[in-house]
C-alpha cells in the first residue's frame, strides 16, 4: 500500500503527519491506498503496512500505520 502523498523518506512522512495532527492550516490529510487491479481504493479504517516512495522508484522505507476516517493517525 502507498500513502496518498509520495514521501521520499519515512522521516518526512512522520513529520508531515505530526504537523497535520497539530492542525496546521493548508495541509492535505494523508490517507493510504492499494494500487493495481485488486485495489481497495482509499482505505477508511484499520492497521496496514505501507511502503515508499511510490513505484517505479525503489522502495526505501516501510511503516505500519493506523488509519481512522480515511486519515493516517499513527506511524510505527
Amino acid at each position: 500500500m502507498y500513502t496518498t502523498i509520495n514521501f521520499k523518506t519515512k522521516k518526512a512522512f512522520k513529520e508531515y503527519v505530526a504537523r497535520e495532527q497539530k492542525s496546521f492550516p493548508g495541509l492535505e490529510s494523508v490517507g493510504i491506498y492499494q494500487p493495481g487491479p485488486f485495489n481497495k481504493g482509499i482505505v477508511e479504517s484499520g492497521t496496514y503496512a505501507v511502503e515508499g516512495p511510490h513505484y517505479p522508484e525503489p522502495h526505501k522505507w516501510y511503516a505500519s500505520v493506523k488509519v481512522e476516517n480515511f486519515k493516517v493517525t499513527s506511524i510505527k
